[in-house]
């Protein structure tokens, strides 16, 4: 039986996800922009996924009386952003991943070339979406979001992450250390930046903008820890993506790292920081933080 906070959990994030991907699928129409093109973009964008991150956006506005409004571009253009990523990470020269959200990934379905351009278009047009709707609301605390974003999308952060993640695997890095590295940026950037982007939708303290940073490193690197367990272990139908991959890879992960055992030791101790960190500025408030902890370290894809 599943208990009430997975399915009081669920059922906000399936509110969440409905909102984000109607405003998606409204916002992705071009005219101007090549048939192919904007047919690999939203092939990628529009089918799928959990959405874990725009909902965090909308969540932690929710928790700070934020405006929802802001949030709900910014939940977009961090989605965009984050589907462009996994477009690049498939391509041969990256990942090398013919399966993503269940269906063949984009370079499959259009080509590498149109793929290579359907990421960049999702990119450039997050930031030209996020900026246009900024003109609107004329807010000093927006803008801040959308820098935050950039910083944490580029190459400080998830590209930064991105690079190392490739250096290693080309080198035969085993270090925890570089490990660390490449998960704090290649997938916690991203959530922090969500994170952040909700909580500056309303009038945050920096007492509790630093408190969801540390929140969202942590998440980060949890989502990875369970993300290499299930490769090791998951179920590629449930999935929707290749499994037994890294090892295949010789890819540096938490399992080839510390073993199947120990990193699920290591899942359970960051997500009991998480809980603490964020009970420690938030109280009762933060009952949504807790429930997305749970969500990670239990998730079976």
């Amino acid at each position: 039986m599943m208990q009430k906070f997975e399915l009081d959990y669920l059922e906000r994030n399936k509110r969440y996800r409905n909102i984000v991907n109607a405003s998606l699928e409204e916002a992705l129409i071009y005219p101007d922009a090549p048939e192919e093109l904007l047919s690999a973009m939203r092939y990628s964008l529009l089918d799928g996924g959990k959405r874990i991150r725009p909902c965090l956006t909308i969540g932690v506005c929710d928790i700070m009386g934020g405006n929802r409004k802001m949030a709900m571009k910014l939940a977009c253009g961090i989605e965009m952003i984050h589907t462009y990523s996994l477009i690049h990470d498939d391509l041969p020269c990256m990942d090398d991943d013919d399966l993503r959200r269940g269906k063949p990934s984009c370079h499959k379905a259009f080509g590498e070339g149109q793929a290579v351009l359907a990421g960049d278009g999702l990119l450039t047009f997050a930031f030209q979406y996020m900026l246009e709707a900024g003109l609107t609301f004329n807010d000093a605390n927006y803008y801040r979001a959308v820098a935050e974003i950039a910083k944490r999308a580029g190459i400080g952060g998830m590209v930064a992450g991105q690079s190392m993640d490739l250096i290693s695997e080309e080198r035969g890095i085993k270090d925890e250390k570089e490990l660390n590295y490449i998960h704090s940026h290649k997938t916690a950037d991203m959530l922090i930046a969500s994170i952040l982007a909700g909580a500056l939708c309303g009038n945050p303290t920096d007492t509790q903008l630093k408190c969801l940073e540390g929140y969202g490193e942590k998440i980060g690197i949890l989502f990875q820890i369970t993300d290499d367990i299930l490769d090791a272990s998951g179920d590629s139908m449930l999935m929707g993506k290749t499994v037994h991959k890294d090892e295949k890879q010789n890819k540096l992960t938490y399992v080839t790292m510390y073993g199947l055992d120990k990193a699920r030791q290591l899942a359970e101790s960051i997500a009991a920081e998480a809980d603490r960190l964020i009970f420690m500025t938030f109280g009762e408030n933060c009952k949504y933080l807790h429930d997305t902890v749970q969500y990670i370290l239990s998730r079976s894809f």
